[in-house]
């Protein structure tokens, strides 16, 4: 389900992005149509608690967290009482390292969830925040990656961290959660995601300003 988008832009980017091949576990996907909207950001009234997050939703015994880590693991884990992982393998989506232990793992919110509250979701009702929060539907919003990474990139924008590896890869899919989520880029996010289109080969792009 898509969110409403704010109107109160200043100017529209939009973007026909060819999706990036890269070593993260998101799928490639067909070129489609994007369209983001630049505007400022809404500044204060954020809370984690805002995003209820790491339900079950399929009432499985498994909340989201564990979904994703069953889903991107290299080597499927037998799934015990409580939903306790053992045996399995998993490669974080930043670097390649790998981990048979999932304790060593945290679930990476592409866009963190301080930064969609800046990009629209502050004016989301809390069923739509909860839906973003444990997105399940596509694969590139939610990526089992290394701990201390995820830690390092906090709730910094696409300008103010990027991967080691995979770089356009990650550019692509945080192109696509925004779109996904209709939330915006502020004027520096805008000005580095179209510095890095010629290199990362994301095509059909045109950026209409004022």
């Amino acid at each position: 389900m898509r969110m409403a988008k704010q109107s109160n832009s200043l100017f529209a980017i939009a973007l026909i992005v060819g999706l990036i091949l890269g070593t993260n576990s998101a799928p490639v996907y067909a070129a489609e149509k994007i369209t983001l909207v630049m505007t400022e950001d809404q500044v204060g009234g954020y809370s984690r608690s805002l995003f209820r997050h790491w339900i079950d939703a399929d009432k499985d015994g498994c909340n989201t967290r564990y979904e994703v880590l069953i889903a991107e693991a290299i080597v499927k884990p037998k799934v015990g009482a409580g939903c306790y992982l053992t045996g399995g393998k998993w490669k974080s989506s930043y670097e390649g390292k790998v981990f048979t232990n999932p304790t060593g793992l945290d679930i990476d919110h592409m866009v963190p969830l301080a930064e969609a509250w800046r990009s629209g979701a502050w004016a989301w009702t809390a069923a739509q925040r909860m839906e973003f929060a444990n997105d399940l539907e596509d694969s590139r919003s939610l990526l089992a990656v290394t701990a201390s990474l995820n830690r390092s990139k906090g709730d910094r924008d696409v300008a103010g961290w990027l991967p080691v590896k995979a770089q356009c890869a990650y550019i692509s899919n945080w192109i696509a959660v925004k779109s996904r989520f209709d939330l915006t880029v502020d004027p520096i996010e805008g000005e580095f995601l179209q510095s890095k289109i010629a290199s990362c080969k994301i095509t059909n792009v045109v950026i209409e300003g004022n």
